[in-house]
This record gives C-alpha cells, structure tokens and sequence, in this order.
C-alpha cells in the first residue's frame, strides 16, 4: 500500500491535470502493446501500433518492461506543457539522475548498450532516445488521441466538479475503491509499501487512458508530486462528466534541446497535437 500523507497546504495545492499527459501515455502504451487484452478499441490500436511504429520500440522496450519500474526521467514534470517540453525536459535530466536510475533499472534485468549509454548521459544515446520517444508518439498514441482524450476528459470532469463544489477532500473520497481517503492520509492500492510525505508541494492526480493496473506514482520522492490513475469509462463517469470531456489541445513543436531530432515524414499536422494539462 501507498500512503500519502496530506497537511492543509496539500490539499490546497492538490489538482487534477488538464488533460491527459502525453509521456505517461506514451510510457503506458509501451507495456500495454504487449499484454493480451481483449478489449476490441485495445486491439486495433495494437495493430496499428505495431505496423507503424516498430522501428523505436528497440530502444524504448529496454527501457519500459512489461511489469515493474521503469525510469522517472521518461515522464517528466516539464510533459504537463505537452510532448515537445518533456521530451526537451528527458534530454536535459542531469548524469546522476540517469545513471541512478538506468542503475536501478539494470538491477532487474540485463540491458542493452544503447540503455547503458542513456545511462551514462552520452549526447547520441539521448538524441536516439528523443527521436524514438517522438516517433513512437506520433506514430503509435497520438492517431488514438481523440479516445484517450475524450476518457481522460470525461474522468477530469467528475473529479473537478468535486473539487469546485466541495474541496480536495471530497475529490479525494470519488477516487474509491483503489484509493481510500482517511485525513490526513490518502491509501492507494500499490504492490510494495511505501509512505510519500508531500510536504506542501501539493498531489497533482493524472488520469490515464492506457494506465490500466492500479495507480502509479514516481520512485523518486524528491520530485514533484503526481499519482496517475486509470481514467474511468465515460460512462462509468456519469453522463455530465462526459459531456465536458476535452478534447485534445494543439500544441507547436520546437525548441533548441530537439533541433536536430526530425518530426518523421508524413505526419500530418492533426498528429502532431499533444495536451496540455
């Protein structure tokens, strides 16, 4: 179990993010791509996924196992801005943040040299890793954006109706029933035990489409607080919340850290919208 210890400074600074985050998503969508599910919207974006995206899933299956950890830098803060600021926020994780965590990672099983060299901060390694991280999206996750949008946005609107009619603490007690509200401690449904102390800084809550084991929170508790957490069907959300879902808000790709990492050919202007939370 997870607890999150909450203090009155928590809970006002707690938030649901704006939309769906597109690394998280990203991440995510690498282990469902090799789970067995029946879900038939799952298994055509399988397909789709596996036809046009293979060539980065060398580099990005290392690093995103079927179960278990996977690194904190590939999710970054920065990603709440969409795809372009994380993916510039995983270039410039410092050295001693990839090498702990590519370490711990290793520590599970045996990794390829192109992993080790992300570990080691080499400039290729991480070039290779932005450019397969960014094809990947456009390729395999953002054609199923409207989806992932309209399920994330539906969730959000439940939980931001609680949160403006009520408070956090009333947001908190929808989340049932991997998630139990017991002030000041937040009990979450999670394989090892494990105590976050927030500390002031807040919980943002990230709803997720392809989040679909129990909720997810960063090893490293130094960094900024987030529990992603599977969205809940439209319907499941109520008929109100899903006539407010979001839909996916464009955003410009750009910036100096990716200058030389190419947006891949042929991707049309549409695919290449990421949401802002």
């Amino acid at each position: 179990m997870l607890r999150v210890h909450f203090t009155g400074q928590d809970l006002a600074r707690t938030r649901v993010a704006e939309g769906a985050d597109p690394l998280w998503e990203t991440a995510l969508s690498l282990q469902i791509l090799r789970e067995d599910r029946g879900e038939p919207a799952l298994a055509a974006w399988r397909q789709h996924a596996v036809r046009h995206g293979p060539g980065p899933l060398r580099t990005l299956f290392p690093l995103v196992p079927l179960r278990g950890y996977f690194p904190d830098f590939l999710t970054p803060y920065a990603a709440l801005e969409g795809v372009e600021p994380g993916l510039e926020a995983v270039m410039r994780t410092p050295r001693t943040r990839l090498r702990a965590e590519v370490a711990l990672l290793a520590g599970h099983r045996a990794l390829p040299g192109e992993a080790r060299g992300i570990g080691e901060g080499e400039p290729a390694a991480l070039r290779q890793l932005a450019r397969s991280l960014r094809t990947y999206h456009h390729l395999a996750v953002a054609p199923a954006w409207p989806r992932i949008a309209g399920r994330v946005g539906a969730d959000r609107a439940l939980r931001v109706h609680a949160l403006a009619q009520s408070g956090a603490a009333a947001m908190l007690r929808t989340f049932g029933p991997a998630m139990r509200w017991r002030p000041p401690v937040l009990e979450v449904a999670y394989p090892v035990e494990r105590e976050l102390f927030l500390q002031g800084r807040g919980l943002v809550f990230v709803p997720s489409y392809f989040c679909r084991g129990g909720p997810i929170a960063l090893v490293d508790d130094a960094l900024p607080p987030v529990l992603v957490y599977p969205a809940a069907e439209p319907e499941a959300a109520g008929s109100e919340a899903a006539g407010h879902a979001e839909g996916p808000r464009s955003r410009a790709y750009g910036g100096g850290a990716l200058g030389d990492v190419p947006v891949p050919a042929g991707v049309r202007a549409g695919a290449r919208a990421a949401v802002r939370r």
